[in-house]
């Protein structure tokens, strides 16, 4: 029979329309804003006692807490406040009760009833020129950067000398160089020999000092720029992975002047988590423990991490660092207990093949290094007032969280055991696989960043996709009267599904998205163009009213996907090729099309078959 849908046709069109109405519906709900609070190590958990006491403290302070509740097991904490305005302050105040053993972060929290999370619903994403995000403002400290590189020069160029049965005497280390001395000139010059021809980074010059000869190496202004040049890319590289690892849409990770990283994070759900992933120097060092007739002049010495043991003396020579590893994956040994399995690169399983080949039996360790973040709180004047601001410092923490014996020599793949649970593990193993840190990096600047293109052209954003529905809807109501009333309906389920569509794909809403909305528009209508006007030439023809329906639909269809196809064919074209608000536009467009393509042809002719199907109308308001 003409113009009639089996039953499944109509079930789909319903569970299409549910689909949409139940996942575009978290958008109804704003977010909070809030601070959430986690420990700055997996270990530390935060108990009831201690958010109460947090709480108390921002209400003492004027500020407005909502809703204060435990997250993970006591991993963090999140309190909701009512102003968006008082989110820093509630910071500051946070991070001065607790200090520096807890990471305080700024967030928006869902207020997405339970019963739509429950069936994995979720608000749609936001760029940072439509809600804002998390910024932060990342300083690379070059000077550390220019010292780890010496000392890992210092290491073997001393494993050179002692290869060559060179006696030498260490001294204090330099700035971007470090010196060595020798009991007479000839064993100097071998010395020298030595390292000219195997270290050519380095500026060598020859002094006297309390009759010893001395030979001081001095990176080159050439080296010291290629190794700033190479900690600002390497960190640059290595925030980027970390952001991948986070699994944020849309950030925004790039370099600012000389020494400086800026990271934008737009609808991040756990920023105290993306704070301590970014920040963590998260580097290693590999060495080999002291003998024990070691003079003081080539050891020094390290606490465990594990509390109760005693410091152990190591050789100040590097093995290796973080830098050489490629891959790092969380692990069980042979007890169940945690470790991570660790992947060097070409050189740095040559360096630890070599160092542990002639060291079997004797222990190595490995040192996890870290900065740790030291806040005070001094009074100074600002504004004519007297105020506390916070000023941060930082220490850097060396512990040893492995020491073990050498069993048989190790090349490019081994593991480290003695971490704290599966959480450090999966951690160091997450750090280590972005990629090590070439220098430590400061967090010196946090903010929420406001809409780039400013309140007001947000709102004219928003008021253009819904002036654009009311002008489309007028139009085709006017030239095709009753059947345009069904297409804005079907228009309307159009925006529906496209909404519940990207917030169910996690896709990021940006303003160039709003315009892929409102074209989106334009092209659905288009469709229906298409048939209501091939149904007005058929019943021109002499076509009956069934029958041009049917006809008009069917013949139409054609034409709807090949124009539709090369659309979406160039939005495939922009998301590969574009970025940032380029993608953003592709995305929204290319769901539209699709979107679009379902709603125009098979929602409205459902409508028209429900109205029309099995009747003999004489005239049709077309």
């Amino acid at each position: 029979m003409l113009n009639k849908y089996p039953l499944w046709k109509y079930l789909l069109i319903l569970a299409v329309l549910a689909f949409g109405f139940i996942y575009s519906a978290p958008n109804l709900y704003p977010n909070d804003p809030a601070i959430q609070v986690s420990g700055a190590s997996t270990a530390l958990r935060i108990n009831q006692a201690e958010l109460d006491r947090v709480s108390k403290a921002l209400v003492a302070s004027g500020i407005a807490v909502k809703s204060a509740v435990l997250a993970n097991e006591g991993k963090s904490a999140l309190l909701r406040l009512v102003e968006k305005d008082q989110q820093l302050a509630a910071k500051d105040a946070i991070r001065k009760l607790l200090g520096d053993d807890y990471v305080v972060a700024l967030n928006l929290a869902p207020t997405t009833p339970q019963w739509l999370r429950a069936l994995g619903a979720s608000p749609m994403k936001l760029g940072l020129d439509l809600s804002g995000g998390v910024h932060f403002l990342l300083e690379v400290d070059m000077d550390k950067a220019i010292a780890a590189r010496v000392k890992v020069y210092e290491g073997e160029v001393k494993g050179m000398l002692r290869k060559e049965r060179l006696r030498y005497r260490s001294l204090p280390q330099q700035a971007a160089g470090f010196s060595v001395g020798f009991t007479d000139a000839e064993q100097l010059e071998k010395a020298r020999a030595l390292i000219q021809k195997g270290f050519s980074d380095f500026a060598l010059t020859t002094t006297e000092r309390n009759g010893m000869q001395v030979l001081t190496l001095a990176l080159t202004p050439a080296k010291i720029t290629e190794i700033r040049e190479y900690s600002i890319k390497q960190n640059l590289t290595t925030v980027r992975n970390r952001v991948n690892e986070l699994g944020v849409s849309e950030p925004l990770v790039q370099r600012q002047g000389a020494n400086r990283i800026v990271v934008e994070l737009p609808g991040v759900q756990d920023t105290a988590e993306a704070k301590r992933i970014l920040g963590k120097t998260a580097n290693l060092e590999f060495r080999l423990a002291a003998d024990a007739d070691a003079g003081k002049a080539t050891t020094e010495s390290f606490e465990f991490r594990e509390p109760g043991r005693r410091p152990a003396p190591l050789e100040r020579g590097l093995i290796i660092t973080g830098d050489q590893v490629t891959d790092a994956q969380a692990g069980f040994d042979e007890n169940g207990r945690q470790q991570v399995n660790i992947r060097l690169d070409g050189h740095g399983g040559d360096l630890m093949s070599r160092a542990t080949r002639n060291n079997v039996g004797r222990s190595m360790a490995v040192i996890f290094i870290e900065q740790k973040p030291l806040t005070k709180y001094v009074k100074q004047v600002v504004d004519g007032v007297e105020k506390e601001v916070a000023v941060q410092s930082f220490k850097e923490e060396k512990l040893i969280i492995s020491l073990a014996t050498i069993q048989s020599p190790l090349g490019s793949q081994f593991r480290i055991t003695g971490l704290d649970g599966p959480g450090e593990s999966s951690e160091l193993a997450l750090l280590l696989r972005a990629g090590g840190l070439a220098a430590p990096m400061y967090f010196v600047e946090e903010r929420t960043v406001g809409p780039s293109l400013g309140a007001e052209n947000i709102t004219l954003g928003i008021n253009a996709a819904l002036w654009g529905f009311l002008f489309v809807s007028l139009f085709i109501t006017a030239i095709y009267r009753f059947f345009g009333v069904l297409a804005t309906v079907a228009l309307g389920f159009n925006m529906v599904v496209l909404l519940g569509l990207m917030s169910w794909l996690g896709a990021t809403l940006t303003l160039p998205g709003i315009a892929g909305i409102v074209l989106t528009m334009g092209m659905a209508v288009d469709a229906n163009v298409l048939i209501f006007s091939r149904i007005r030439e058929e019943i021109t023809n002499g076509m009956s009213i069934p029958r041009a329906i049917h006809e008009g639909f069917d013949r139409a269809f054609t034409a709807i996907i090949d124009g539709n196809l090369t659309t979406l064919l160039v939005g495939g074209i922009l998301f590969v090729m574009g970025t940032g608000p380029i993608k953003g536009f592709a995305v929204t467009m290319s769901l539209g099309i699709l979107t679009s393509m379902f709603t125009a042809v098979i929602v409205t002719r459902g409508m028209v078959n429900l109205i029309f199907g099995g009747r003999n109308f004489k005239k049709l308001w077309i």
